[in-house]
């Protein structure tokens, strides 16, 4: 009998090791939701280190009628990028060609909050430290809307 419960518990470890073995780095993560039918992107974004160390990116495309208009770069971690036009290729978020800048937000005890203005495109984008983040996440609530300006 003690020769079958060192077995099992042999068995039971190679399962639990080949399951993580097997484990997908985590992907990163956008959960859409809309507060506000005028926006074309808003919704919660989450960036987490990888198993190589690196942290996470997402890239939006905004194509109308076919066209690509401009992609929105999301990650890694605090870093954010507007580019004219889409493309395949992966461009660095310190290229003059970023609309944003700085392209990097910065913490302030704790806190993070950009609003970059975006006239060529009619665009404003936030980007939002969210609770809960940590080490080895950071989670942000990111807007981007149409720049209309007030008529004062």
């Amino acid at each position: 009998m003690l020769g079958s419960a060192k077995t099992s518990w042999l068995l039971t470890g190679v399962c639990a090791a080949a399951i993580l073995a097997l484990a997908r780095p985590a992907a990163p993560q956008f959960t859409s939701f809309k507060a506000n039918g005028r926006n074309i992107l808003e919704g919660h974004w989450q960036s987490c280190r990888e198993a190589d160390g690196r942290y996470s990116e997402r890239v939006y495309d905004h194509v109308v009628n076919g066209v690509g208009q401009f992609e929105v770069h999301m990650g890694p971690r605090r870093e954010f990028a507007i580019f004219k036009g889409v493309q395949a290729a992966h461009r660095e978020h310190d290229a003059e060609e970023n609309l944003l800048k700085p392209f990097r937000v910065e913490l302030d005890g704790g806190r993070a909050k950009q609003r970059w203005e975006l006239p060529s495109l009619n665009l404003v984008f936030t980007a939002t430290l969210a609770g809960g983040s940590r080490l080895d996440c950071e989670s942000w609530f990111v807007v981007l809307e149409p720049f209309e300006k007030t008529s004062h």
